[in-house]
């Protein structure tokens, strides 16, 4: 394992364990974090964002979801992986208000690193099928 591996190892476990602050050192402060808005996302508002995501999908009996990492590989400076994210509908999703349903939300993600920090991620999730599972729509067969 690679350092910057190692880095999102770490990061993980502190998401998982509900330390959202550690998870967040996994970021410098020059972030800009691309996919969850019309413009990238600076340290601060991947902040409030993931505390948004906590407060209203959180996995149940606890603060967070569950994050896992699917697969992975990484050069010197970038690592891309594919993850899941899962818990429980408990606040509004995307306008649709909370169902107390399960979903696991798939993504991908590719991040640059400088030394252990990300400066630039670029992530893609399909929230479609968050949205099925919550029964916003029926999902087609």
């Amino acid at each position: 394992m690679n350092k910057i591996e190692h880095a999102l190892a770490n990061a993980i476990g502190d998401w998982n364990a509900g330390n959202l602050g550690g998870y967040l050192d996994l970021y410098d402060e020059r972030l800009r974090l691309h996919g969850y808005s019309k413009e990238p996302l600076d340290r601060a508002a991947t902040a409030n964002r993931y505390r948004a995501v906590w407060s209203m999908m959180a996995a149940a009996g606890k603060p967070n979801p569950n994050l896992e990492i699917l697969d992975m590989f990484a050069t010197d400076r970038r690592l891309v992986c594919r993850f899941a994210m899962s818990g429980i509908q408990s606040g509004p999703y995307l306008g649709h208000p909370a169902t107390g349903r399960p979903y696991r939300l798939p993504g991908i993600t590719i991040m640059d690193f400088n030394d252990v920090k990300v400066v630039e991620r670029w992530s893609l999730t399909d929230r479609s099928v968050v949205l099925g599972q919550i029964g916003a729509f029926v999902m087609p067969d």
